[in-house]
């Protein structure tokens, strides 16, 4: 199911799930984004396991991707990420209400995620939309193409509302 929206002066996104197709321009992108990026064939195994995967595209353009994992009870977002020519535009939380919803919707309790200790922003956003802090997992980031040491990531949940079924099919 795809939904739009408008980025900048008159342009429209529309948000998708992700296809085979799309693999080679997300891999691109997320070279360019990363410095220790997943590659073609873990797009490919994520799309291959059925994990939710969707692209926000704007004039033919993928500027927007994200990878979710569903498993009984939780989720963990395993990828969001924003082409830096279109970050500062409420892409990645528009994105991550998004697999937010998605888990809400199927009785998910809990959803995680992990960041680098440094991504400022990102933490920013996470906190903003209800994830709080729950580990750091020392060296988890592998070192980059310019040979920096290995980063910590951040741990963060966020419990989900219960909601409250009527009727006793909850």
């Amino acid at each position: 199911m795809a939904t739009v929206s408008t980025v900048g002066p008159r342009r429209i996104l529309e948000w998708r799930e992700l296809r085979d197709a799309d693999l080679p321009e997300v891999a691109a992108l997320e070279a360019q984004i990363h410095a220790a990026p997943w590659s073609l064939l873990n797009f490919r195994d994520a799309l291959a396991a059925g994990y939710a995967m969707r692209v926000g595209e704007c004039d033919r353009r993928i500027i927007a991707y994200g990878v979710l994992m569903i498993a009984p009870g939780e989720a963990q977002i395993l990828n969001l990420s924003v082409s830096p020519d279109t970050r500062r535009q409420g892409l990645g939380r528009t994105l991550l209400r998004q697999f937010v919803e998605d888990a809400r919707r199927l009785r998910i309790e809990q959803v995680f995620l992990e960041v680098r200790a440094s991504n400022a922003p990102a933490i920013g956003l996470y906190e903003t939309e209800g994830f709080v802090r729950v580990a750091r997992r020392a060296g988890y980031y592998p070192d980059g193409a310019d040979g920096a040491p290995r980063e910590d990531a951040l741990v963060m949940r966020r419990e989900l509302e219960r909601e409250v079924w009527i009727g006793g099919k909850g």
